[in-house]
């Protein structure tokens, strides 16, 4: 069984690897797609929308599912149903289409985070959980560090459609060979037999302090992440003058860092944890460090260089990654089995709204004025949410008495 958790947390890895792919191959590609269709910037804003739109509704429907039919199954779905939208890209012949399929795809990758987090939850006990984690959701830096070079590669051989087509066929292999890993219930060392652990209603979650805390910081926060995951290509292009070869070899660097942080975070948290013998201390100590290091993100705007600008980016993701893995792990430390992936889901539908509502403002701003003040609040967003954070959650402990999780 030792074994194959680590195998388990492989394959979640691979998934969340894909998530980030398959959603940030239109970034790249849309240079070419606004080509065919004129498609305008208000237009991809909205495309963006739509995408968040199904997201956010499918973060929380999804978490909801996941917590209830498991880790395995919930993947499985997730992980299906946005492989079969990504490939449905690569026939689009019109906006509509575009905006249909990008909403197929939020469905979908809405279940991705939440089924990571479950997954690795049920598989590992709280002292290895920070670097599973790490693992499990910095799949989706590696995703986005291969998407441009690989979108690119594609585009110039076989043209934009094959960006899409190909990584929906890899995520549609990746279902059938995750169905056939054994997954016995009864031999999971860390928190015993999935089914038999309870319930709790979101009206009850949704009654508890932790809860909103744990959503507020996401809707603060997601769109820093979604500006630089759907806007950094244009910025570059558009402002820097990079060529669009030049952006392949370039875009990678920031989510190659995010992935490193992901690992490394988790990593740090749980040496800490045991160091200090306090999870509460070590994750937040390493989440302290990462919203220092987002002051720095404002200085791309100024950067002398492109490349120094890029290095600004990947400051900024390198602190993400520290972020985000003792988030999600911080999450799981309070609410345990019983609500792990409900509440990331609901949060993460927090993240999603929050981005939809400014996603298209972020189109107009651009446009009417200039990146500057994008960069100026996203960094100075994480420091609010994390002295929030210190306030309104003085310790991570277990909400639930079915928890046995010690702090």
């Amino acid at each position: 069984m030792n074994n194959l958790r680590w195998l388990v947390v492989f394959f979640a890895f691979i998934a969340t690897g894909l998530s980030f792919l398959d959603r940030q191959v239109l970034s790249i590609a849309i240079l070419k797609i606004q080509e065919d269709f004129h498609i305008s910037d208000t237009q991809y804003g909205w495309v963006n929308t739509s995408f968040l739109l199904s997201y956010a509704i499918m973060f929380t429907l999804g978490g909801w599912f996941i917590d209830r039919a498991g880790g395995k199954k919930g993947l499985a779905w997730s992980v299906g149903i946005w492989s079969v939208a990504n490939t449905l890209h690569g026939f689009m012949s019109n906006f509509s289409q575009l905006l249909a399929f990008r909403f197929l795809l939020g469905m979908g990758e809405g279940g991705a985070f939440p089924g990571a987090a479950k997954t690795v939850y049920t598989w590992f006990s709280p002292k290895e959980r920070g670097l599973a984690n790490g693992i499990a959701i910095g799949g989706s830096a590696i995703g986005a560090v291969v998407a441009p070079p690989l979108t690119i590669w594609l585009t110039n051989l076989y043209g934009w459609r094959s960006g899409f087509v190909v990584p929906g066929i890899i995520g549609i292999i990746w279902v059938v060979l995750w169905l056939f890993i054994p997954w016995n219930k009864n031999a999971l060392a860390a928190t015993g037999p999935e089914a038999a652990q309870p319930r709790v209603p979101i009206r009850r979650l949704l009654a508890v302090r932790q809860t909103w805390v744990f959503i507020f910081m996401r809707f603060l926060l997601d769109p820093v992440m979604y500006f630089m995951m759907f806007w950094t290509p244009k910025y570059l292009s558009e402002i820097r003058g990079v060529s669009y070869e030049r952006i392949g070899e370039l875009f990678w660097l920031p989510f190659l860092a995010l992935g490193i942080s992901n690992i490394f975070g988790g990593w740090f948290s749980d040496k800490l944890a045991i160091r200090t013998q306090s999870m509460n201390s070590a994750r937040k100590i390493v989440m302290g460090i990462a919203a220092v290091l987002t002051m720095m993100l404002p200085m791309t705007e100024w950067a002398s260089s492109v490349e120094l600008a890029v290095g600004f980016m990947c400051l900024y993701m390198f602190a993400h990654g520290l972020w985000i893995t003792n988030y999600i792990t911080a999450i799981s430390d309070v609410f345990g089995s019983v609500a792990t992936s409900t509440v990331v889901g609901l949060s993460g539908t927090a993240g999603a709204i929050s981005s939809l509502i400014l996603n298209p403002m972020t189109g107009k701003i651009i446009a009417n004025y200039s990146y500057t003040p994008l960069w100026i609040a996203s960094g100075v967003l994480y420091p609010l949410a994390f002295i929030g954070f210190i306030r309104m959650i003085p310790r991570l402990t277990p909400v639930f008495a079915s928890q046995t999780t010690k702090n």
